[in-house]
């Protein structure tokens, strides 16, 4: 990577931005006049190098909750891994040329930025970030925040503890297959069962499922077996608690939650990173990105159309940022 220690920081940049809410794949705009972000005293500016795409980028463009959004025009992107190149006055953690990732935003639905991550920089409090793991690629580590840390907080929302077992529906995207991967090897599953579509069943396998669960052939909530937890990640939790032992947990990520289940919205911070970092450099936990999911910055709308598909296993990530 390069130095940044004498870096001439330009005033304007590319980022993909849109002005008006709509299907990303015909709102979003490249524009090459865009101001760099003015950093607070408790941020850092951040050289984007690789940042990926997560369902809310989508939803969010959609309007999906636009009561509670910024206003347009908006550089849409939540998750980031770059090169620190300038900090604010009260920046501890970091220094110029520290390569960090993260979810630039707080609360994924209050108010997430105007200028995040599909840009050559942004903007970020430093408690939102971490040191990116030495083993990983700038492209892994892109992949990781906001699915990695949707996972690890549900399975603490489902107080989810060593010896239980646990059911996770779609099992192969993006927040699921880290869902799989955290339940066996930090929290210590006896046994990890896991929904997705026929192609996907021996990926669900690899990621360490003791049993994989094809939706198109049979119904999970009619399987004999139920579950400690269930960890909805597709909006299924009217089947979902009927697959659950009595006095289980479900969580939801997605759409309304029928009691008892619980619906959350992810509340990022740097240090849920911090805590996972060993697991992701001794390689416990791995990062997946889908075969066809890395796409160069001038391709993002085609990084959107595909994941509109909804045929995504793991993430999607842009990489370079020029």
């Amino acid at each position: 990577m390069a130095s940044y220690s004498n870096f001439t920081i330009p005033s304007k940049i590319r980022a993909w931005v849109y002005a008006e809410r709509g299907n990303p794949i015909n709102v979003l705009k490249l524009d090459s006049d865009v101001s760099v972000p003015e950093i607070k005293e408790d941020q850092v500016l951040v050289k984007v190098v690789a940042a990926s795409l997560n369902p809310v980028d989508a939803k969010r463009a959609l309007g999906f909750f636009k009561d509670i959004d910024s206003s347009p025009p908006i550089v849409p992107g939540y998750d980031v891994a770059g090169v620190v190149v300038k900090i604010g006055d009260q920046v501890k953690k970091f220094k110029v040329g520290d390569e960090v990732y993260g979810d630039i935003n707080e609360k994924a639905l209050d108010h997430p930025k105007q200028h995040g991550t599909l840009a050559e920089y942004t903007a970020v409090e430093e408690r939102l970030l971490a040191l990116k793991p030495k083993n990983l690629s700038f492209v892994e580590a892109a992949s990781l925040p906001l699915a990695i840390e949707t996972a690890y907080e549900g399975l603490e929302r489902a107080h989810f503890s060593p010896g239980k077992s646990i059911l996770v529906l779609g099992g192969a995207g993006g927040v699921g297959s880290l869902v799989i991967q955290l339940a066996k090897e930090v929290f210590g599953a006896s046994r990890v069962a896991a929904t997705s579509s026929t192609g996907k069943l021996d990926f669900l396998k690899s990621l360490g499922a003791d049993l994989a669960i094809d939706y198109t052939k049979e119904n999970f909530e009619d399987l004999p077996e139920k579950f400690d937890v269930v960890y909805d990640a597709v909006g299924q939790s009217e089947r979902a608690i009927k697959a659950v032992k009595e006095g289980g947990n479900v969580v939801t990520i997605a759409g309304a939650a029928t009691p008892p289940a619980v619906l959350f919205i992810l509340t990022s911070t740097g240090s849920a990173l911090e805590k996972l970092n060993p697991f992701l450099e001794s390689q416990k936990i791995k990062p997946v990105i889908d075969p066809k999911g890395t796409f160069p910055f001038s391709q993002t709308l085609e990084a959107f159309s595909y994941l509109e598909t909804g045929r995504v296993s793991g993430k999607i990530v842009i990489h370079p940022i020029p």
